[in-house]
């Protein structure tokens, strides 16, 4: 034979591979297990105990207003919780919020350290916005957090 070689064509793989996608998706998943803790709400309270049952929230989110040891008040109202409020500034909020979605309900965060009547003049200004679902937020008892 003379020096000619015949090309036998291959045949094409059709596998996707996929071990980039893998390693795209671990990574993904350590910047979200890194900043789910961050993304977190709330104002720290120093919550009371108690031995009632918890409140089925799965329905919609609640709204959680927030009394503090030294009387502040806080609504967790968008992303900035962390400012204080006046009662009537709280009340506002609540209107507004209970204007638009009239079943949400609403939750009561007070610090065990708080005068009781910070707390009631709270649940009365709720109760003037009309708010009819309220709860009181409390830890279970036993907890020493």
């Amino acid at each position: 034979m003379s020096g000619v070689k015949v090309r036998v064509p291959r045949k094409l793989v059709a596998e996707m591979n996929v071990v980039p996608y893998i390693d795209v998706m671990l990574v993904l998943l350590v910047i979200f297990m890194a900043t789910a803790p961050m993304m977190t709400q709330g104002i720290n309270v120093d919550l009371p105990d108690s031995n009632s049952a918890p409140i089925d929230t799965t329905k919609d989110e609640p709204v959680i207003v927030s009394v503090t040891a030294d009387g502040s008040y806080f609504i967790n109202v968008g992303g900035d919780t962390k400012k204080s409020a006046s009662l009537e500034t709280v009340k506002g909020h609540v209107l507004r919020i209970h204007k638009h979605k009239p079943e949400t309900l609403f939750l009561v965060e007070g610090d065990s350290k708080v005068a009781y009547a910070s707390v009631i003049s709270l649940m009365a200004a709720l109760q003037e916005a009309g708010i009819t679902q309220l709860g009181l937020v409390t830890e279970p008892a036993g907890s020493n957090e």
